[in-house]
């Protein structure tokens, strides 16, 4: 398994190996050891799962503010997306930047996003699955979300405004100028 920096520092790219024969493949997805010894330590305590049907669905840009502030691993059972991170710490230098990365269910990568981060992904093929793991459990309370085609954090989404697919809260999010300091 490998870690690797992000521009953001903070946002790993996780990359389980594949071990593969005639039958297809094995790969082990986890493990908090290996995670650990670059700085991922988080204790994981609730799984979720997403199916979005069209192409070019958009989900986010999501995050949890505190005492729920939420890491999370993210990685693509089937089809494909454009995942970002977008950075929500008002003292980081790196401060409403963000990280688009893209994932899908053939190479395995995964995304690691910290708490201080809004997260969301949009879906390059129909049918894609999206997995993750959080370290705090979802909190209405402190379910918080961003504006996914803000001007100042300049997402090139894969995706045209018009053929956006978004729930009805991720159309009338905040901009990152509203959003006040979250985190």
């Amino acid at each position: 398994m490998q870690v690797i920096e992000t521009e953001i520092p903070a946002v790993k790219r996780v990359i389980p190996k594949r071990h593969g024969d005639d039958r297809g493949w094995f790969s082990e997805v986890y493990r908090a050891d290996i995670l650990s010894e670059h700085g991922i330590a988080n204790a994981f305590v609730q799984d979720n799962q997403s199916f979005s049907a069209p192409a070019g669905t958009i989900r986010g840009l999501h995050f949890q503010v505190a005492p729920n502030a939420q890491a999370k691993l993210i990685r693509v059972l089937a089809g494909a997306i454009l995942d970002v991170a977008v950075d929500l710490r008002s003292a980081s230098p790196t401060y409403g930047r963000h990280v688009a990365v893209r994932l899908d269910a053939t190479g395995g990568e995964q995304l690691f996003v910290p708490a201080g981060f809004a997260h969301g992904f949009c879906t390059l093929e129909p049918d894609t699955m999206v997995a993750y793991k959080v370290d705090a459990y979802y909190s209405p309370a402190d379910d918080r979300n961003l504006r996914w085609n803000d001007p100042a954090i300049g997402i090139a989404w894969p995706v045209a405004e018009a053929d956006a697919i978004l729930s009805g809260k991720d159309k009338v999010a905040p901009l990152l100028a509203d959003l006040g300091r979250v985190f």
